[in-house]
């Protein structure tokens, strides 16, 4: 991938109508929140990570008559 600084992407949107304009600030705002929610992600802990992966799994065994009826009197 292509190295690009500011300054050079600066240049380019100078010479763009307001109409493309917008839609490049649309795209970048939605670029902005993708990094954002990765930033999130990437900061949970790996247990917790761990334990979200996990989850699925064993459901199978959490959804199962046997367990309801071991705990619906608690």
């Amino acid at each position: 991938m292509q190295t690009v600084a500011i300054p050079q992407i600066t240049e380019r949107l100078q010479h763009l109508s307001a109409d493309k304009l917008a839609v490049i600030y649309d795209f970048v705002s939605y670029l902005a929140e993708l990094e954002k929610k990765h930033a999130i992600r990437d900061s949970l802990s790996e247990a917790y990570r761990t334990m979200l992966a996990s989850e699925q799994v064993l459901r199978r065994d959490w959804d199962q008559p046997e367990e309801d009826a071991a705990w619906e009197n608690l």
